[in-house]
This record gives structure tokens, C-alpha cells and sequence, in this order.
């Protein structure tokens, strides 16, 4: 099932019908008054820290360093050409895992409200096949960055799992995830030659 995930508490419903309800309302509206007030105040008070923070020039956008120990990909015309496998295999191992979560939403909708079964067959199959491929990258960025980088697995696992998520988070439909997907292949074929014993056999993407 798909959790929504809502940051912050929910209100307790029972705190508006304890029988106190006019006081509380009009201690809330009391507060949000002078809360008022007191943002106007301060918003007053820092415009002019403001214009001397936005007269000064934007700090440089953050690069991120190459590792000397990292294996870099030679694949020129891809999108991952001159990245460090661990980060390209991460990444490929996030839209896979987005592709995941796509195809069990559109199972789920196929099955639920449309009664398609067909339908609900073809992105279940889908969602099982990209499970196993986004392992299958998972792995091997995590065997990369053990190996190279000489880390424990929590640190390779953190490390590879933050540029997956951001990978992940660019998708929104299926076909976009399976249009991000398309260089994977070549990438996964490209590591088992560069680094076999890192990337290993995965039918799905090497036959």
C-alpha cells in the first residue's frame, strides 16, 4: 500500500470539542494577533540586513569532487561518461527503484478502480522485473565504494542511496522512468568489463 507521508503532527480532533472550544478560540485568535504584529516588526527590522544580503554575489554552486580512488566510466555519448561507476550505478539503481514504485501505483489503480486485469499484469510484471535490476545496481555500486573507497557497508550504503534518491525524485510517470532507464544496460555491460568481479551477472540487463 502507498503511505502519503505528511510532515508534521496531525492536530488531535477531540482538542476542538472538549467543551472549551470559544476560550480556546479566542485565546488562538489572541495569539495569532500578536504573532502578527510581532513578524511585521521584525520583517521591519531586517529589510535593511536583507538588501545587504541580496547586494552581495551568489556563492559559487557546489561541485562534487572526484575521488582519486574512484573508477571513472569511459563511454562517451552517454549521460554517464567521465562519473564514477559507484555514482552512475546509484544512479541507475534509483530510477529503476522510481520504476518500482510507478508500476505497483499503476498495478494497483489497474486492479483496484479500473478492474484490468490485463493491465494490472503487465506494470506487475514490470515493477518485479525493475525490483531486480535496481538491486542488481545497488549491489554493485556497493561492492565499488567498499572496495575503492576501503568503507564499511553503512557508509558505502549512505553515500550511494543519497544520489540514487535524487535520481529518483526528477521521475514522475512511467515513461520518464523508462526513458532514464534506457542507458542503464550499456552501463551495467560497461562495468562488468571494467570491474567483473563488482558487477555480476544479471540476465536482465546482460543478455
Amino acid at each position: 500500500m502507498r503511505i502519503l507521508y505528511v510532515r508534521g503532527r496531525p492536530f488531535p480532533e477531540n482538542a476542538l470539542y472538549n467543551g472549551g472550544m470559544p476560550r480556546t478560540m479566542a485565546k488562538v485568535t489572541t495569539f495569532l494577533c500578536t504573532a502578527a504584529l510581532l513578524a511585521v516588526a521584525a520583517r521591519a527590522d531586517a529589510e535593511p540586513s536583507r538588501r545587504r544580503e541580496r547586494e552581495r554575489p551568489a556563492p559559487p554552486p557546489k561541485t562534487e569532487l572526484l575521488d582519486k580512488r574512484d573508477s571513472v566510466v569511459v563511454a562517451p555519448g552517454t549521460p554517464f561518461n567521465n562519473r564514477p561507476y559507484w555514482l552512475a550505478l546509484g544512479q541507475c539503481g534509483g530510477i529503476y527503484f522510481k520504476l518500482v514504485e510507478l508500476s505497483t501505483d499503476a498495478a494497483i489503480q489497474a486492479r483496484v478502480v479500473k478492474r484490468d486485469k490485463a493491465a494490472d499484469t503487465k506494470f506487475s510484471q514490470q515493477a518485479d522485473e525493475a525490483r531486480k535490476i535496481a538491486t542488481a545496481f545497488f549491489v554493485a555500486a556497493e561492492r565499488t565504494l567498499i572496495a575503492e573507497r576501503n568503507i564499511e557497508r553503512d557508509a558505502a550504503i549512505t553515500i550511494y542511496d543519497a544520489k540514487a534518491s535524487e535520481a529518483a525524485s526528477q521521475l514522475k510517470t512511467i515513461d520518464a522512468a523508462l526513458a532514464a532507464a534506457m542507458p542503464c544496460p550499456a552501463l551495467y555491460k560497461a562495468c562488468q568489463r571494467a570491474l567483473a568481479k563488482f558487477c555480476g551477472d544479471v540476465p536482465a540487463l546482460t543478455h
